[in-house]
């Protein structure tokens, strides 16, 4: 694990060597700090290990029982939704979701082509073929102006992600999958408690899914739900989660699935964690206006959108992008700020140009600007719920000392 990825409660940082004057500009003592401030770290507090010794104290501890059904009940409630299903983690969701929709070989789903692999694995590992589709340039979200132009007779789903923090354009995405008899699978694990136009992110989909990766609004250190309002893919989504068992008998199974069941130490945390999510969101939203307004007089560095689609951004993470004029791309950047010992972390790669897809010609070099110029000159700052004011002043400080001081 690198020092600048997600410290959790618990882990242990890297102990680095003490960078030189150098590396965070000329003499600035200031930025000579010892202490690493990571790019995330999540707030576990009394009350997650209150709920946590409950379940132990009942003996809980399986992908079953009472904590996984309080937990599924009040994502439910919470993201608007019919069903909710606790799984193993973000990317197990999707994989559920496509394959309870019956997508597979000669289908095709669009995706966004600037987000995390995860969503064309869950389209690859069912037989079928993503087809990328660049982001709008403002929100950094999937573009419905470029949807359109890329359905085929084999398109069967569209799969919008809401991108650190802001929602997709939901209403544009939804009218051409009506209007083109398309299932619409929604991730949502970037957008926990986000709305868009008076409605949840996560209740907008066919099929709807969340991470609770340890980054995310709420964690479970790893997890993930899928929502739906329909009865049958609930079923469907049932069953491939947990082998397909039957009540009637057991080990016989009528259809293959995965394990992917969420244990119950891992639902009573979510408990404690969905409880605080109000507050989680103020405390990201103050940090993303703390930033704004440190950096807002730097030129050359475009900040994220406050609002996008009638939402205020909940800034799961802070990402900026460089202007192109700059003698720095983000990978310099990011170095340099690592020497400071500032953690950082890039934009999502391009899913176009992933090795991993492109092998397998499931992809192709063709330019999507938007998602090629995010990826090489974006990057995110520390933002996770444990940062204190006087970490972001220092890190505004030394982005500024980076921006303005030649390499």
């Amino acid at each position: 694990m690198r020092s600048s990825d997600v410290v959790g409660s618990g882990l242990r940082l890297l102990k680095r060597g003490r960078p030189t004057a150098g590396a965070c500009g000329a003499g600035e003592t200031s930025m000579l700090q010892p202490d690493f401030i990571p790019v995330n770290a999540p707030d576990i507090g009394p009350l997650e290990r209150e709920r946590v010794a409950e379940c132990l104290a009942e003996g809980w501890i399986s992908g079953d029982g009472p904590w996984i059904s309080r937990f599924e009940a009040a994502c439910a409630t919470r993201f608007g939704r019919r069903h909710a299903l606790a799984v193993v983690n973000g990317s197990a969701a999707l994989e559920a979701a496509v394959a309870a929709l019956g997508i597979g070989p000669g289908d095709e789903v669009i995706v966004p082509a600037f987000t995390i692999i995860s969503c064309a694995a869950a389209v690859v590992r069912a037989g079928a073929r993503p087809v990328f589709v660049d982001a709008d340039p403002v929100t950094w979200c999937l573009d419905p102006q470029r949807v359109e132009e890329a359905i085929t007779p084999r398109t069967r789903a569209l799969m919008p992600v809401h991108i650190y923090g802001l929602p997709a354009d939901m209403d544009s995405i939804l009218e051409i999958a009506s209007r083109r008899g398309l299932h619409v699978i929604e991730d949502a694990a970037e957008a926990h408690g986000q709305m868009h136009r008076g409605r949840p992110c996560g209740s907008l989909g066919t099929i709807s899914t969340l991470s609770f990766y340890a980054n995310k609004h709420i964690t479970t250190g790893e997890g993930g739900m899928i929502l739906t309002d329909d009865d049958a893919l609930a079923d469907r989504c049932r069953g491939l989660r947990n082998l397909f068992f039957t009540a009637e008998r057991r080990f016989v199974h009528e259809d293959l699935g995965w394990n992917f069941r969420m244990g119950s130490l891992q639902a009573a945390l979510g408990l404690a964690q969905l409880q605080r999510l109000d507050e989680f969101i103020s405390r990201k939203q103050s940090m993303g206006a703390r930033y704004s307004s440190l950096l807002a007089d730097l030129p050359g560095l475009t900040l994220p959108a406050a609002a996008a689609h009638g939402s205020p951004n909940h800034y799961w993470v802070y990402g900026v992008v460089l202007a192109d004029d700059l003698g720095i791309d983000a990978r310099g950047a990011m170095q340099r700020l690592e020497a400071c010992r500032i953690g950082t972390r890039p934009f999502f790669y391009p899913l176009h140009r992933q090795p991993a897809l492109t092998r397998r010609g499931l992809a192709d070099s063709l330019p999507r600007p938007v998602a090629d110029r995010l990826a090489a000159r974006g990057f995110y700052l520390p933002s996770g719920l444990t940062l204190s004011a006087p970490q972001q002043d220092r890190v505004a400080e030394a982005l500024r000392e980076v921006m303005t001081t030649p390499a």
